[in-house]
């Protein structure tokens, strides 16, 4: 007769143990979470090292290096490549050349929380070789070389890291994620930037954003109101861009990583120093991170070059100095 299978096997074959079923479930689990980190880190990565490069750095003599990362970053509102469509919708107008709205500073010391400084476009400062004028003429002049050279000298930072995102970009870089929710205590309306909502949390996609960043004219607080609704909009994105609900969406994450390499220059920011600009990010996105403006002593003073802001000089050297000493913690009496 013939034989028949051992207790517990089909077919003459032997039924797997339970402690092969646990090995073979925890290789398929680590094979999956080694694919979900690969994608993670590599989609960056990718997006990182493809994105447009320009020489945005000085010659010559500059600051000493500080302690930490200083990543100076540039909304620029230059108008090239924007269809005659796209400038109406985001209501950028139509003048030509290239100029800057937002200047600001990331510092990521050693150690401790990172620093996001304004620099009001309006800064009446000296521009190495063109007198004094307002901040943003460094950039119109001279592009971000002599923007670097105007900020180094008139701080004392050596910027580490130059990133600059255009107008359409950042409307695209929002739309990616969904837009952005935030909550304005009044109604913004405001022709030059073609904004106009309505008080109250809501969401705000790409040209509503855009025009938020933007508005000035409106603003009680004229330049001032507008950098710290910059800051607000930076950590709102870091914000989204670490949530779950982006970071587990193939398609969306995909999207928002070429969303922001389709729409950035970068320079002095390599691979390995990105975890590092990563960390100033998640620093504003978790409120770890400290958000300020160069101290004023005066937001709008008739100069040569029409209305400026003057800093307050004592109080802004203290400010830089501490930057350049690698020291944060001593920067929260700078805040308002």
């Amino acid at each position: 007769p013939a034989s028949r299978p051992a207790p517990g096997a089909r077919g003459g074959r032997k039924r797997p143990s339970p402690r092969t079923i646990a090995t073979r479930a925890l290789i398929a689990i680590a094979a999956v979470l080694v694919v979900v980190v690969a994608w993670l880190a590599g989609v960056p990565a990718y997006a990182w090292s493809s994105m447009t490069q320009v020489n945005a750095f000085p010659t010559g003599a500059r600051p000493p290096s500080q302690p930490g990362t200083a990543i100076l970053l540039v909304g620029s509102d230059a108008r090239q490549g924007l269809s005659a469509a796209e400038r109406k919708k985001l209501g950028t107008g139509w003048d030509l050349g290239a100029r800057t709205d937002t200047m600001m500073i990331m510092y990521v010391p050693p150690s401790g929380g990172s620093v996001l400084l304004s620099l009001p476009r309006d800064s009446y400062v000296a521009i190495p070789g063109h007198g004094h004028n307002k901040l943003n003429a460094a950039f119109s002049i001279g592009g971000p070389t002599l923007l670097i050279r105007t900020i180094e000298q008139d701080t004392g930072i050596r910027i580490d890291g130059y990133l600059e995102i255009g107008m359409g970009g950042f409307a695209d870089v929002i739309d990616s994620i969904g837009g952005i929710r935030m909550c304005l205590p009044q109604p913004m309306k405001d022709k030059d930037s073609h904004t106009n909502l309505p008080a109250g949390c809501q969401v705000l996609n790409g040209t509503n954003a855009l025009g938020y960043v933007r508005m000035r004219k409106a603003d009680p607080l004229g330049d001032l109101g507008r950098v710290k609704r910059q800051r607000a909009m930076i950590a709102a994105v870091a914000k989204k861009a670490e949530s779950p609900a982006l970071l587990l969406n193939p398609v969306k994450y995909w999207d928002f990583a070429m969303a922001a390499r389709n729409s950035m220059r970068r320079d002095g920011i390599g691979l390995f120093s990105l975890p590092g600009v990563a960390r100033g990010f998640l620093d504003m996105a978790g409120g770890k991170g400290m958000q300020l403006t160069v101290p004023v002593s005066n937001p709008n003073a008739m100069t040569p070059a029409g209305s400026s802001v003057l800093w307050d000089t004592t109080r802004a050297r203290e400010l830089f100095t501490a930057i350049t000493r690698g020291d944060t913690a001593g920067l929260k009496r700078f805040a308002k």
